[in-house]
Protein backbone atom coordinates (compact mmCIF):
# COMPACT_ATOMS: atom_id res chain seq x y z
CA UNK A 1 0.00 0.00 0.00
CA UNK A 2 1.45 3.14 -0.81
CA UNK A 3 1.16 6.74 0.97
CA UNK A 4 -1.18 9.29 -1.05
CA UNK A 5 1.78 12.06 -0.06
CA UNK A 6 4.84 9.34 0.55
CA UNK A 7 7.50 11.81 -1.09
CA UNK A 8 6.40 14.75 1.37
CA UNK A 9 5.76 12.58 4.19
CA UNK A 10 8.93 11.29 3.60
CA UNK A 11 10.70 15.00 3.62
CA UNK A 12 8.55 15.74 6.67
CA UNK A 13 9.71 13.44 8.29
CA UNK A 14 13.44 13.47 7.49
CA UNK A 15 13.47 17.17 8.49
CA UNK A 16 12.02 16.49 11.83
CA UNK A 17 14.98 13.92 12.51
CA UNK A 18 17.52 16.41 11.39
CA UNK A 19 16.18 19.13 13.49
CA UNK A 20 15.42 17.16 16.55
CA UNK A 21 19.09 15.07 15.93
CA UNK A 22 20.39 18.89 15.57
CA UNK A 23 18.61 20.46 18.99
CA UNK A 24 18.50 17.61 21.09
CA UNK A 25 15.80 17.76 23.73
CA UNK A 26 14.41 19.89 26.46
CA UNK A 27 13.00 22.98 24.21
CA UNK A 28 9.75 24.12 24.36
CA UNK A 29 7.74 22.71 20.97
CA UNK A 30 7.66 26.35 19.54
CA UNK A 31 11.53 26.30 19.20
CA UNK A 32 11.33 22.78 17.40
CA UNK A 33 8.30 24.44 15.28
CA UNK A 34 10.45 27.03 14.27
CA UNK A 35 13.46 25.15 13.38
CA UNK A 36 11.00 22.56 11.64
CA UNK A 37 9.58 25.44 8.81
CA UNK A 38 13.02 27.09 8.59
CA UNK A 39 14.53 23.18 7.45
CA UNK A 40 11.42 22.32 5.25
CA UNK A 41 11.50 25.75 3.47
CA UNK A 42 15.66 25.74 3.16
CA UNK A 43 14.97 22.68 1.46
CA UNK A 44 12.39 24.11 -1.13
CA UNK A 45 8.89 23.33 0.28
CA UNK A 46 6.26 26.16 0.63
CA UNK A 47 5.15 26.09 4.46
CA UNK A 48 2.07 27.61 6.63
CA UNK A 49 2.07 26.93 10.10
CA UNK A 50 -0.48 27.50 12.60
CA UNK A 51 -3.05 27.72 9.96
CA UNK A 52 -7.08 27.93 11.58
CA UNK A 53 -8.94 25.11 10.62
Amino acid sequence: MSLKYEELTEAIINAFYYVYNTLGYGFLEKVYRNALIHELRKRGYQVEAQVPM
